[in-house]
């Protein structure tokens, strides 16, 4: 069994108290046997690692056959390339910018990663969410949003300070 920070049994009991986006960002290898699980406890958007399955287009397929948005997430290492033949079906590609596993990593400056991906959005003509992740603070989240990003995960910048409002106010710059 992966190791699940939040399981479908949390996303149901906070799908109760809430109307927000629930974006749930599966880091499981396989991860077809999870999806439905998740889209039946409330996640509006899942988001996978194309390397944690054989068929990432099928993946895809899955996710929207249940009714719900579909998100691909690029590790540092993961090759733009590999949206080549699935951008079209896509909802939100998720670029990584440390290796995820665990909060308060050093930002990787993979804006030239960034700038790619929003160019390959517009050029297909879809309205998909550009979202980075991983190392976010003031200084950086106003250098991935310049380089196109338009959907920003902060964890660390957040919870480590006191006055929760606060720190995003000044993500938001």
């Amino acid at each position: 069994m992966p190791n699940i920070t939040f399981g479908p049994v949390v996303l149901e009991s906070l799908r109760k108290t809430s109307k927000k986006t629930f974006d749930v960002h599966l880091m499981i290898a396989p991860v077809d046997p999870f999806v439905e699980g998740f889209a039946k406890a409330g996640a509006d958007i899942i988001t996978f690692h194309p390397e944690a399955g054989a068929h990432p287009h099928r993946t895809i397929q899955l996710i929207k056959s249940l009714g719900k948005k579909a998100g691909v997430s690029l590790n540092p290492s993961t090759p733009v390339s590999v949206l080549d033949h699935i951008i079209d079906e896509l909802d939100l590609i998720l670029i990584m910018t440390v290796n995820p596993g665990f909060g308060g990593q050093k930002f990787i400056p993979l804006l030239d990663k960034i700038k790619e991906v929003r160019s390959r959005i517009t050029k297909c003509g879809r309205s998909i969410d550009l979202e980075v992740d991983g190392g976010i603070n003031p200084e950086t989240a106003k250098q991935v949003i310049s380089a196109g990003a338009d959907v920003l995960v902060a964890g660390t910048a957040v919870f480590k300070e006191k006055d929760y409002a606060e720190a995003i106010r000044r993500l938001r710059g």
